[in-house]
């Protein structure tokens, strides 16, 4: 899809949760939330600051928190995005009678989102990253490789660190920093292209 289109093409274009996005949109709108397309999906802000954004999963309709980490969850429906995930989490619906069954709690943890973000409240920052022996290595003996590396965001140095040390031999993780050398002097993320 597009990343500059409106959110009524964007729904217009759904193929498989249209009806579970028309049925959750007003209760998002309804929270004084701002709504714009950005990465291509609905997404929902206070005061400049992104709320939530709505996500069409292969499975389910997911109504991602970008600091649900924060959020209190006592109906226990927020899920954590990924083993690797930190800060956002999702609310995931498979029918419209989910998104009418949990409007009242959407409403709920839309306007603790907007508290969370009016309080100025951050996820604790990620512990130091402890790189694998081979990659340390490798950057220790390459100026010009550190220099890149370090000017990587901190989640891309983590998603490359996450790529190479999930090799379970030596020699794997060493072919897989070869592999990712030129797109980190190039500045690029492990899924940049």
């Amino acid at each position: 899809m597009d990343t500059d289109i409106d959110v009524d093409t964007y729904i217009s274009r759904s193929e498989q949760w249209q009806e579970e996005i028309v049925a959750l949109r007003p209760i998002l709108l309804a929270s004084g939330l701002t709504e714009t397309t950005k990465w291509g999906k609905p997404c929902y802000s206070h005061d400049g600051a992104n709320i939530a954004l709505v996500q069409e999963m292969k499975g389910f309709l997911a109504l991602m928190f970008f600091k649900g980490a924060l959020l209190d969850d006592p109906a226990g429906l927020l899920h954590v995005i990924g083993p690797n995930s930190r800060s956002a989490k999702r609310l995931q619906f498979t029918s419209v009678d989910d998104v009418e069954r949990w409007s009242g709690v959407v409403t709920e943890y839309l306007d603790e989102a907007i508290a969370v973000e009016e309080a100025g409240l951050e996820v604790e920052p990620a512990p130091v990253l402890e790189l694998v022996a081979e990659l340390q290595h490798r950057l220790d003996e390459n100026p010009e490789l550190k220099a890149a590396f370090e000017g990587l965001t901190p989640g891309r140095q983590r998603e490359y660190h996450l790529q190479i040390s999930s090799a379970k031999q030596s020699a794997t993780r060493e072919r897989r920093i070869d592999k990712f050398v030129p797109k980190i002097l190039a500045g690029k993320g492990f899924r940049d292209r």
